[in-house]
């Protein structure tokens, strides 16, 4: 049975309360009659078996969480392979938000716990980025009704004074943490060829491209080198071996390709090993470390 009441300023005000509405239905009207009428067809259409398309939405809406989304998302739209890593590092900051809690005010807390793990601004943005592209889906879907990622202010990904330490764009500052070298071993288990990679990582600094392209003649294990005659930067360079880098490539093969299993077009390869290391450091808790970060580990333990 509807409720009608009429307000302080003159107009009616409708409530129908029922227990298979997910939400009352609120509705104003400018007089009693009208509020009547009003009353008597929707409840009419609720003893029908319909229910108004906002009142299902807004309890969709109420019941839908970030991460919930973007599991949809992932599986339901076509998305960038560069965004398919980050879904489960946003899920995992703010996966228990609601959708309509995304507000500026959430956001801006969420990359400023960003900003206190030091994360470089061109991170921060590719994170709120893939966000972005997600809603933009929600809003379409009409799960909400305006991208709120899209409202917020040039340069929110950019260090201020009151962040403490300035990182500035373009540069890095992760290392691995106490204990996340053996939970990424862990992860990558008995695959010798990920383990090496690696190993030779931390202990060489050297490109991702430049060791799963070595092969067998560039490896000097008596003169505990390596010799790169291709970098980045078109310069030969020698690179020496720690004692661990030894150990670790006594088995390789005497000819040929080092990892044998990496082979293929150079660009693609290095994106598909890298989105791979980027699954590996997820499962292992450590959240934010890419492969190219080992150079800086690398580089820090010879000095």
């Amino acid at each position: 049975m509807a409720h009608i009441r009429q307000r302080s300023n003159g107009t009616w005000e409708i409530t129908i309360r029922r227990k298979n509405l997910p939400k009352p239905i609120h509705a104003s009207a400018d007089t009693e009659a009208e509020a009547r009428v009003w009353a008597e067809r929707m409840e009419a259409q609720l003893d029908s078996g319909f229910i108004p398309k906002e009142i299902l939405m807004d309890a969709y809406r109420s019941q839908k969480t970030v991460a919930k989304w973007l599991g949809e998302y992932r599986d339901d739209v076509s998305i960038s392979a560069s965004d398919i890593p980050l879904l489960p590092i946003i899920i995992k900051d703010i996966g228990n938000l609601q959708l309509g809690q995304l507000t500026r005010q959430n956001l801006q807390e969420w990359i400023t716990k960003m900003k206190e793990r030091r994360l470089t601004p061109g991170s921060i943005r590719k994170r709120v980025g893939a966000l972005a592209r997600a809603m933009d889906i929600a809003v379409h879907r009409e799960l909400v009704d305006i991208n709120t990622v899209r409202a917020l202010p040039r340069g929110y990904s950019n260090y201020v004074r009151n962040d403490g330490v300035i990182i500035e764009d373009g540069t890095r500052e992760r290392r691995l943490e106490e204990g996340e070298e053996e939970k990424i071993r862990e992860i990558i288990g008995s695959d010798d060829e990920w383990q090496l990679l690696f190993t030779l990582a931390l202990e060489t600094a050297m490109r991702l491209s430049e060791i799963y392209t070595l092969t067998s003649d560039q490896v000097d294990i008596p003169k505990r080198t390596i010799f790169l005659d291709k970098t980045k930067n078109g310069h030969k360079r020698q690179v020496p071996l720690s004692s661990v880098a030894i150990v670790a490539l006594k088995n390789i093969p005497k000819k040929g390709q080092v990892f044998e299993s990496f082979c293929g077009d150079r660009r693609l390869t290095t994106m598909r090993l890298s989105r791979q290391f980027t699954v590996f450091t997820e499962k292992a808790g450590c959240s934010g470390l890419k492969f190219h970060d080992l150079r800086h580990e690398a580089t820090h333990n010879c000095r």
